[in-house]
């Protein structure tokens, strides 16, 4: 469904359609911080299939909570830089409007103050198609999030803690310098990540003193 999601503009006719190199454009302010994640929703089970129809309103509340993302991170505990919305299906650009617009009045959704509104939004009229006895259950309308937030130094932060435990006891490092690796690039790489972990730590950081920055405009 991610797959689909992010390509559907290629494939289908849109209000809104996002072309797929505006996403690098739109999610990385700068070269290093170029690891988005994506979320989706509604996941609904095939057995809850028509039980109740999900507004845009809902489905688009649902991609900002943890348990619809595809990486184990907890974006509240971050600010996002940019957010790329994949809608489909039988969704209209008002109900798009009027949901992003009650999405930044949530204080628990945090913007980078120097980019405090950066949505981006695609509208495709295809609706996501399932496959036949899946898991998931045939909707009417879906959103897939691409979004870049500091949240995502939560997962270099494990990566960083797991690596040390297990190279303190130079765990299967005999196998990698048996195959031709040297030593120091182990140290080279932890320097690395934790460089990264510090980027992305700086751009969560308030550039005014006084809080965080308002106002701004979508692009549609």
């Amino acid at each position: 469904q991610m797959i689909s999601g992010m390509t559907a503009s290629l494939r289908f006719d849109g209000a809104l359609n996002v072309d797929l190199t505006e996403f690098q454009t739109n999610l990385v302010p700068y070269p290093r911080v170029h690891f988005p994640f994506c979320s989706y929703a509604p996941l609904v089970s095939s057995e809850k299939a028509y039980h109740e129809k999900l507004t845009v309103a809902e489905i688009t509340n649902s991609v900002f909570e943890p348990a619809n993302m595809m990486v184990k991170c907890d974006p509240r505990h971050g600010k996002y830089m940019a957010c790329c919305m994949m809608y489909r299906g039988d969704v209209v650009p008002k109900d798009v409007n009027a949901a992003i617009a009650v999405i930044k009045t949530k204080r628990t959704i945090q913007f980078v103050d120097w980019c405090p509104t950066g949505f981006k939004v695609g509208i495709n009229y295809q609706p996501p198609t399932v496959i036949p006895g899946g898991d998931l259950a045939k909707v009417q309308r879906a959103v897939l999030m691409i979004s870049n937030s500091t949240a995502i130094a939560e997962v270099w932060s494990r990566t960083d803690h797991n690596f040390d435990l297990m190279y303190a006891k130079r765990a299967f490092v005999h196998w990698y310098v048996g195959e031709g690796m040297e030593e120091g690039e182990f140290s080279e790489a932890r320097e690395d990540l934790a460089s990264l972990e510090k980027d992305y730590e700086e751009i969560g950081q308030d550039t005014v003193a006084d809080g965080e920055g308002e106002g701004g405009e979508e692009d549609y």
